[in-house]
C-alpha cells in the first residue's frame, strides 16, 4: 500500500468525532412562571367581567310571589341596558358624579401639584417627613376615613358646626345641597398625597443640569416650576387624571358609609350605588351588571377622550 492509502485507511478506521449536542430551549418556561398570575387574573378580573357582560343580556323569571315554583332565565336582548339608561335615579346618578369629577378632580390635582413642587423645592426642610404625612390618609381605609370625618359632619357631635355657630353660621354638611361636597372633601383629603407621589416622582426625573442652567441664567424659584417643571410633569398629570377620572366613575365607600347619617342620600345616590342596590336588594342583577357595563364603557370613553385630547393638545 502507498502511503496515500495507508492515511486514507486509518482515516477510515478512525471513529468519528463527536458533535456536542445541542441543548434544545424550553419554550414553556415563561407560560409556566407567568401561570399563577394568569390564573389570578382569569379568576379575579377576566371571568367576572365576562360574567357581568353576560348577565346585562339575562332577564330572570321568577314563579310565584317569591320564586318559590323556581327561577329560570331568558335572553333579554338590550331591555336591560333600556331600563337602566331610562330610569331616572340612574341618570341623576350619573349626572352627579360627573358634577362632582368636574370640581373635584381638578381642585385635587392642583393641591396635589402644588404639594409636589413645594416638597421638591430646594428650601424645602424635612420633605421625606412631610411626604409620609400628606401620603398617609391614603393608607386609611375609606370605611374608616368616611367614619372619622362623619363626626366632623353629624350636628351636636362636629366641633366645626360648633364654631360655625358661634359665628352665626348654621352649617349643614349633610344637606341635599352640601353632602356631594362633604363627600368630595373626604375623597380629596385621602387621595392628595397619592397623587402628590405620582408627581413627585416624575419631578424626581428631571435632570439637574436643567436647574443648575436656569439658575445661572437668574430663573426665580416660580418660574422654574412655571417654564420648566409644569411642564416636564404633564405625563404625571395625565396619568393623575385618568385615574381619578376612573375613580369618580367608581365613588361607592363614602356615599355609602354617610348614608346611615345623611338622609339626602339615597339608595342610588351614584351609579356604584345604583347597580349594588338592584343586585342585593332588589335582586335584579341584570339591571345590575348592565348598570355595570355602563359605568365601565363610560369609564373607557372619558379616559379614552382625555387621552386623546390631551396627546393632540400635546402635538399642536
Amino acid at each position: 500500500m502507498t502511503a496515500t492509502e495507508t492515511v486514507a485507511a486509518e482515516r477510515a478506521s478512525a471513529p468519528a468525532p463527536v458533535r456536542p449536542r445541542r441543548r434544545r430551549k424550553f419554550l414553556g418556561a415563561p407560560w409556566i412562571l407567568l401561570a399563577p398570575f394568569l390564573a389570578l387574573f382569569v379568576l379575579t378580573v377576566l371571568a367576572p367581567v365576562i360574567l357581568a357582560v353576560a348577565q346585562s343580556f339575562t332577564r330572570i323569571n321568577r314563579a310565584g310571589m317569591f320564586g318559590e315554583k323556581g327561577v329560570t332565565s331568558s335572553f333579554a336582548g338590550f331591555d336591560n341596558f333600556t331600563q337602566a339608561l331610562t330610569n331616572s335615579n340612574f341618570i341623576q346618578a350619573i349626572g352627579r358624579v360627573l358634577l362632582f369629577g368636574v370640581v373635584q378632580v381638578p381642585v385635587m390635582t392642583v393641591f396635589a401639584t402644588v404639594l409636589a413642587l413645594l416638597l421638591e423645592s430646594a428650601s424645602a426642610r424635612w420633605p421625606a417627613f412631610f411626604r409620609a404625612a400628606y401620603f398617609l390618609p391614603y393608607g386609611i381605609p375609606g370605611v374608616i376615613a368616611t367614619i372619622l370625618w362623619s363626626f366632623l359632619y353629624v350636628p351636636g357631635l362636629s366641633p366645626l358646626v360648633d364654631a360655625g355657630k358661634l359665628v352665626g353660621l348654621d352649617i349643614d354638611f349633610l344637606g341635599p345641597n352640601t353632602v356631594l361636597w362633604s363627600i368630595a372633601n373626604i375623597v380629596t383629603w385621602t387621595y392628595t398625597g397619592y397623587n402628590m407621589l405620582i408627581v413627585i416622582a416624575q419631578l424626581k426625573s428631571i435632570p439637574s443640569d436643567i436647574y443648575e442652567a436656569a439658575r445661572m441664567d437668574g430663573a426665580s424659584p416660580l418660574r422654574i416650576a412655571t417654564s420648566i417643571q409644569l411642564p416636564l410633569i404633564r405625563p404625571a398629570l395625565v396619568l393623575s387624571l385618568v385615574f381619578s377620572i376612573i375613580g369618580t366613575l367608581q365613588l361607592f365607600v363614602e356615599p355609602q358609609v354617610l348614608h346611615t347619617v345623611s338622609p339626602a342620600i339615597v339608595s342610588e345616590y351614584t351609579p356604584n350605588l345604583s347597580a349594588y342596590t338592584n343586585a342585593f336588594a332588589y335582586n335584579d342583577y341584570g339591571i345590575a351588571s348592565a348598570e355595570a357595563v355602563i359605568i365601565a364603557v363610560a369609564a373607557f370613553v372619558l379616559s379614552f377622550g382625555f387621552l386623546a385630547w390631551t396627546n393632540r393638545k400635546g402635538r399642536s
